[in-house]
């Protein structure tokens, strides 16, 4: 049985009345070898797509929480290399769908065709690419077509709804809203254009839209007037894990059911 795609994971949730979960989980992070327990955990506690970032040297999009944890990843030896192998290796184990959200340098050197295959063979059926812009991103798109693969859109308070169209004519799987331009990392509160951006992506954009940058409780979606179909979670997921906690404690208040 073919599995869900990952536009099919958000608008099954979006059936069920709740809103689609979406972590974000440095690979190898915050041990090498915790990744594994982490991404089960994660998948066992609710996620509907996991992504998992890249650990890059360079990540020009992170905040100080992601940066730390690509940092602390590159230095235990993680790599692309590892990343792809240690998610065939939980492939069938996890019902979560997977994205792998990275920059474009280390899929360059790995080389498109040959990410875009060994991706698919690992379960992976999306990329997220923060610094490969659209007009530039025709390579990628080729290479992951034959496989299905998504290449996630990325937008925010600054892309105009010309240009929103013209990633909207391309878009797949669905689209990623950044609450805020800038890097990423927890905010207390979101700002006022965020709920405006994803109403206007959610009149432009065929598929689901998911909310990101800065999120970390519930109570910052449910108050949204217009609220996205996911929400993805990173900064604040990997300060619990670097904390000592686990994965499910931080997932509990999103699942519970008063809080969908």
């Amino acid at each position: 049985m073919r599995p869900l795609s990952l536009q099919q994971r958000i608008e099954q949730a979006v059936h069920e009345g709740r809103t689609a979960l979406i972590p974000f989980i440095t690979a190898g992070f915050p041990e090498p070898e915790r990744f594994a327990g982490i991404m089960r955990e994660l998948d066992a506690s609710g996620a509907d797509i996991i992504e998992i970032g890249v650990p890059f040297s360079d990540p020009v999009a992170d905040g100080p929480v992601v940066e730390e944890a690509s940092r602390t990843a590159l230095a235990a030896g993680v790599s692309l290399d590892w990343t792809l192998e240690q998610l065939a290796g939980l492939r069938s184990e996890l019902a979560a769908g997977l994205v792998l959200m990275g920059y474009y340098n280390p899929f360059l050197q790995y080389g498109l065709e040959r990410l875009a295959q060994d991706a698919a063979r690992a379960g992976v059926q999306g990329f997220i690419v923060p610094d490969l812009p659209l007009d530039e991103d025709g390579p990628l798109r080729a290479a992951l077509a034959p496989h299905k693969l998504d290449l996630i859109a990325l937008v925010g308070p600054n892309t105009g709804d010309e240009r929103m169209r013209a990633y909207a004519a391309a878009a797949s799987g669905y689209v990623y809203v950044v609450s805020v331009m800038g890097t990423t990392g927890v905010r207390r509160d979101l700002p006022m254009d965020a709920a405006q951006t994803v109403r206007r992506a959610q009149a432009i954009f065929h598929i689901p839209v998911a909310l990101g940058f800065g999120i970390h409780s519930p109570e910052q979606i449910r108050d949204m007037p217009s609220p996205p179909q996911a929400v993805v979670f990173g900064s604040a997921l990997l300060r619990h894990l670097a904390a000592g906690n686990t994965a499910k404690e931080f997932m509990a208040p999103w699942t519970s059911e008063q809080n969908l």
